[in-house]
């Protein structure tokens, strides 16, 4: 069963949430504050999901977050009593996986932690346990087992939204996504119009392959979305 890092710095709240997700079978590791949470994903390997309130002292929770991404993949879901559109984008831009608002139901927080931990298997081979698979565009090859995606030889550097986007069309060659369908199948969250997080992902995505080959693989149809480009 997952190990779940649970940051909260009311006591009673966070032993609340590691009681009942120990009930559920689920390992819980806890932090009171920013810092010491900080240092707990910096050396400790074994996790598989943390659980971040916003409002933590010495260090808030979406510079927790932000510092977390410098080093680390590992899912995120921000627990908060702030519930904005603005917030939530700046989250998801900032490397959120989901966003679940105070006060919450516990049987709901377990239904998100399972959701996120589903949908980042499977852009994890190691986790997920897939059969070896090999997908090609020209010369975008990605091994699912080894988890790399090359381009001519080279292998890219990518977070793992990247490599779920880039599995995605790979998986879907001739389909040309929207960018809500696209975004809510990788991020697995409502789609924003005014939230540009898909667009950066999609230019770091172009800038890496461009890096090795100056032949376009994704292009962009005008007020439709994205899709690989086949010749």
């Amino acid at each position: 069963m997952a190990r779940i890092l649970v940051v909260e710095d009311d006591k009673e709240i966070n032993n609340l949430i590691c009681e009942y997700l120990g009930t559920m079978g689920y390992e819980t590791v806890s932090s009171n504050d920013g810092m010491k949470a900080l240092e707990l994903l910096k050396w400790d390997k074994k996790l598989d999901i943390a659980l971040i309130d916003l409002m933590l002292p010495y260090l808030s929770g979406d510079r927790l977050l932000s510092k977390l991404r410098e080093f680390s993949e590992l899912p995120v879901i921000v627990v908060s009593a702030k519930d904005t559109v603005q917030t939530r984008i700046e989250l998801i831009k900032m490397g959120a996986d989901d966003y679940i608002t105070k006060p919450f139901d516990l049987d709901e927080l377990v239904v998100r932690i399972e959701a996120v931990l589903k949908r980042c298997s499977k852009s994890n081979p190691d986790v997920s346990g897939d059969v070896h698979q090999r997908l090609e565009h020209k010369n975008l090859v990605m091994d699912t087992e080894a988890g790399v995606v090359t381009v001519n030889g080279n292998q890219l550097e990518l977070t793992g939204k990247e490599y779920a986007i880039i599995e995605l069309l790979l998986r879907n060659p001739n389909k040309l996504f929207s960018k809500v369908n696209l975004f809510e199948s990788v991020w697995d969250m409502p789609y924003f119009a005014e939230d540009n997080t898909l667009k950066v992902h999609m230019s770091n995505i172009r800038n890496k392959i461009k890096k090795y080959d100056d032949e376009e693989y994704i292009e962009t149809i005008w007020g439709m979305g994205y899709r690989l480009k086949q010749n």
